[in-house]
């Protein structure tokens, strides 16, 4: 991700699912109602709206005790006039720190770390240098972004190699954790320890990295063996250097996070996903993110203690607060939504469900450039509480949209 973040969706960062409550329930054709009771008009509102908004297309699927249901606006390739679906595989950025957090906390409810555990006794010696005490940073406040350690989304390198021109010239270099974490940490922490909230992407490489140290495999892999395969995600991958997304994908439209952008767009379907890494790797479908997140509220994925540790939340400054790995959001209606938003290159996702996953949503839009926040929310907005909104929301932080990982 660029320093130049999407105005609306620097913030967003919401993954939904619901894992036997529906099922293996088949998707619903796009423009139909869900089972039983309810209408989903609002929801497909709030596609148009993104689509009136400049974007190019956008898909959701959405789970509920009465059944599934799917809409879309707009089209995965606008040359070809192909529409958008809910089988589309896309990149869902920051929504894999929701994955990596689950691992985490699983380790530590089988007694192989603790959250209170410091970056050091993990990671030694990674973490050094320039103002930084890895002593003093635990992995509970890299799950959080309390750690004050940098964000290498915002590094003048960064900026010059995956932005702009920058973007054809570098996606298909591979970069390692180490690599990645070191361009964050060329700059002194933004604040000590615990003293402060600042999304970081360089936090979840380092989650990622001590989930290696810790297990002997990397992070990737051990998310397929605890979740995906579990919970039978066939759609769900962690490419790691394959530039390529199964079909069927949409383009990923981008402006490559220029300041000032132009009319200009360009196809930023294909990178080496190495750049994102444990921040934001993962491929997915709307319904095996519905999956997972109802799993994952339902208290399938972690015992009581550590899911309550998931959902404990702090303040942003945003109208958001967050978790270990996970966003949750208070609508204008007054429900209580927990998932993330993702947000790379040509593409910006979000997903959330209720605390008691059972209603679940999960949506991509295959255009990076959304500058204005009510159209995204509107889509929380519009299937939890009917509604949409014209509330002029403070921009979503830099978290979750935004140039790669948010």
């Amino acid at each position: 991700m660029s320093k130049r973040i999407s105005k609306v969706l620097r913030g967003a960062l919401v993954a939904l699912t619901a894992a036997g409550v529906v099922g293996g329930a088949a998707v619903v054709p796009a423009g139909a109602t869900t089972q039983g009771k309810g209408s989903h008009a609002a929801t497909q509102a709030a596609l148009d709206g993104l689509v009136a908004a400049g974007m190019p297309g956008v898909a959701a699927g959405t789970w509920t005790p009465q059944g599934t249901w799917s809409g879309s606006a707009g089209y995965a390739d606008t040359d070809a006039k192909r529409k958008r679906t809910a089988d589309d595989h896309f990149r869902a950025g920051s929504i894999t720190k929701s994955f990596v957090a689950t691992v985490l906390l699983q380790l530590e409810a089988e007694g192989k770390l603790s959250l209170d555990d410091s970056l050091e006794r993990r990671l030694p010696g990674v973490v050094k240098g320039n103002g930084y005490d890895a002593t003093k940073i635990t992995i509970r406040q890299l799950l959080n972004h309390t750690s004050g350690v940098h964000d290498m989304v915002y590094t003048p390198e960064w900026d010059k190699e995956m932005n702009g021109p920058g973007f054809f010239e570098h996606r298909y270099d591979i970069k390692t954790p180490e690599q990645i974490v070191a361009m964050g940490i060329k700059y002194g922490p933004d604040f000590e320890p615990g003293k402060g909230w600042r999304y970081s992407n360089t936090n979840f490489v380092l989650g990622g990295m001590i989930i290696e140290k810790v297990t002997g495999k990397p992070y990737a892999r051990e998310v397929e063996r605890r979740i995906v395969k579990p919970l039978g995600l066939k759609e769900t991958t962690f490419p790691g250097t394959d530039p390529k997304l199964p079909a069927p994908h949409p383009v990923g439209y981008s402006k490559l996070y220029v300041p000032n952008p132009g009319p200009r767009i360009y196809d930023a379907t294909e990178y080496r996903p190495s750049w994102s890494g444990a921040t934001g790797e993962v491929v997915s479908t709307s319904g095996d993110l519905n999956r997972f997140y109802s799993a994952l509220l339902q208290g399938k994925l972690l015992p009581k203690k550590q899911l309550d540790a998931m959902l404990t939340t702090v303040e942003t400054g945003e109208h958001y607060t967050y978790g270990l790995g996970i966003i949750s959001r208070k609508l204008t209606c007054g429900v209580q939504v927990y998932g993330h938003d993702g947000v790379v290159w040509g593409s910006l996702s979000g997903a959330a469900g209720t605390r008691d996953g059972k209603h679940m949503l999960t949506f991509n839009i295959n255009g990076d450039w959304l500058d204005q926040s009510p159209p995204f929310e509107n889509m929380f907005e519009g299937e939890f509480c009917g509604t949409a909104t014209k509330s002029d929301k403070k921009p979503a932080a830099r978290a979750a949209l935004g140039p790669v990982n948010r």
